[in-house]
């Protein structure tokens, strides 16, 4: 039983990118009764980011595909610990988001998340960002991109625009 659960639990859309399922992102995290109480169902979820908008949404839909595959009663724990990161969107769900036209995010650099700040001037003095060179069109697959904003569609996608095919995209930045 406890398969054909996860495969409900995996099945459930992304809302803010509903091409992907919430296994693609790497968002779900495990399925497990619960030792002390063996009805309860007990699902593990770490969101893209703690602020993230869609946890709401996806605990519901996640509570409403495991009750409707034969859960009686489901707990949903959100683990922030470690961290959700892009590594966790598997190799099918990257292909998703380029085929949708989101470029799917690269490897991170070691230094990507580091940023020095001179707290006497409150002003950053080093942001790692990723090169334009290395983000690929999700349409035309050409490496001349250019960064237009910081943010695209949500807070976790950048805004770019190919300059071979002219199209913008959004990209999925690593972290």
């Amino acid at each position: 039983m406890i398969d054909a659960l996860w495969n409900a639990a995996a099945a459930v859309p992304d809302p803010e990118i509903p091409v992907l399922s919430v296994a693609d992102l790497g968002i779900l995290r495990g399925l497990e009764w619960d030792e002390a109480d063996p009805a309860m169902l007990v699902v593990t979820v770490t969101p893209t980011y703690s602020g993230c908008p869609a946890t709401e949404t996806i605990n519901a839909s996640l509570r409403d595909a495991l009750e409707a595959a034969g859960a009686r009663r489901v707990r949903i724990e959100t683990r922030l610990a470690p961290a959700w990161t892009t590594d966790w969107i598997t190799a099918h769900g990257k292909r998703k988001l380029a085929e949708f036209g989101i470029a799917p995010p690269g490897a991170r650099r070691a230094d990507s998340a580091v940023v020095k700040v001179d707290v006497s001037r409150l002003r950053p003095l080093r942001r790692a960002a990723p090169s334009a060179a290395s983000i690929a069109c999700p349409r035309c697959a050409s490496s001349r991109t250019q960064l237009l904003s910081q943010f695209g569609s949500t807070a976790c996608k950048a805004h770019y625009r190919c300059l071979d095919c002219l199209e913008p995209f959004d990209y999925f930045k690593p972290h």
